[in-house]
C-alpha cells in the first residue's frame, strides 16, 4: 500500500494523534512541512490518501503551498484517493470546490460543543451521539460546496462538519493530542488574551487544559472512528 501523504502548513502544527492513528494501523505516511520549506509532490500518484492539516493563516491567503494543497485536493478525489481535512485543510478543501471561507459567526478557540446533523452520512462519520465535545481554534469557516452533505454545525459556526462520498472536511482539530494541546494553550501575550475579553467563545490557556481532561480521551474515540472509516476508502481502492 502506498503511503499517506500529510500536508504541514506550520512547524509546531504536526499530525499529533493522526500519525499515532497510522502508527497503530502499521501504515506509512508521507509528513510534508511547507513552513520547512519541504515541496508538496505534484499529484497522488504516489499516494494511496490526503490529509491536510491546520494552520494560523487564512485560507485565502495568497500563498503557494495554499493553492498547491487545492490542487492536490482536486488530484486526489479525481483519482478516487480520500482526503481528510482539519481546520484549515477543510477550509481548503471547500475552497478547492468553489465554496466560500469567510469569518465565522464567533472566533472559537478551545472545547465547544458541536451538534450532529440527522442524517445517514453524518451517524456513519459521526456516530450516533446528537451532540459531542471537540477541540476548536479558528475564526473563518467553510461554506458547504457543491454535492456536500452537512455533518455537524454549532451556534457560532453553522458548518463544521461536510462530506463528499468518501472525503471529508472538519473545522475541528480532531488531530488533537495532549502535547499538542499543551504547547498550544501556553502562550501569555496581548494577542493570546485579547480575544478572550471580546469572545466568550475563546478560552484561556488553563481552561483549555482542565476541560482536556474531561474531553479529549471522546474525541481521540471520535477520532479512531473517523479515521478508521476515511481510510477504509482506500484500502477498498487497494
Amino acid at each position: 500500500m502506498k503511503p499517506v501523504l500529510i500536508l504541514q502548513h506550520l512547524s509546531d502544527d504536526g499530525p499529533a494523534y493522526l500519525a499515532q492513528w497510522l502508527q497503530r494501523q502499521g501504515l506509512r505516511f508521507d509528513v510534508r512541512n511547507s513552513e520547512a520549506g519541504e515541496p508538496f509532490p505534484a499529484h497522488l500518484h504516489e499516494h494511496s490518501a490526503l490529509a491536510i492539516l491546520g494552520g494560523e493563516m487564512s485560507a485565502n491567503d495568497p500563498l503557494p503551498p495554499l493553492r498547491q494543497a487545492e490542487l492536490l485536493i482536486l488530484d486526489a478525489m479525481a483519482r478516487g484517493r480520500p482526503v481528510i481535512g482539519h481546520c484549515l485543510g477543510g477550509q481548503l478543501m471547500a475552497r478547492a470546490l468553489g465554496a466560500a471561507v469567510e469569518p465565522s459567526l464567533a472566533p472559537e478557540v478551545g472545547w465547544h460543543a458541536i451538534t450532529r446533523a440527522d442524517n445517514a452520512e453524518a451517524r456513519a462519520w459521526l456516530g450516533d451521539a446528537p451532540q459531542f465535545t471537540v477541540f476548536q481554534w479558528h475564526e473563518e469557516a467553510f461554506a458547504l460546496p457543491p454535492g456536500a452533505v452537512a455533518l455537524a454545525g454549532s451556534a457560532a459556526c453553522t458548518h463544521q462538519a461536510f462530506a463528499i462520498g468518501m472525503h471529508l472536511a472538519l473545522q475541528f482539530h480532531v488531530e488533537l493530542d495532549a502535547e499538542k494541546l499543551l504547547r498550544w494553550s501556553l502562550p501569555d501575550t496581548p494577542a493570546f488574551h485579547e480575544p478572550q475579553r471580546r469572545h466568550a467563545t475563546v478560552h484561556g490557556g488553563q481552561r483549555m487544559r482542565d476541560d482536556m481532561k474531561r474531553h479529549l480521551q471522546a474525541q481521540q474515540a471520535l477520532a479512531d472512528r473517523i479515521y478508521a472509516r476515511w481510510w477504509s476508502f482506500a484500502a477498498a481502492g487497494g
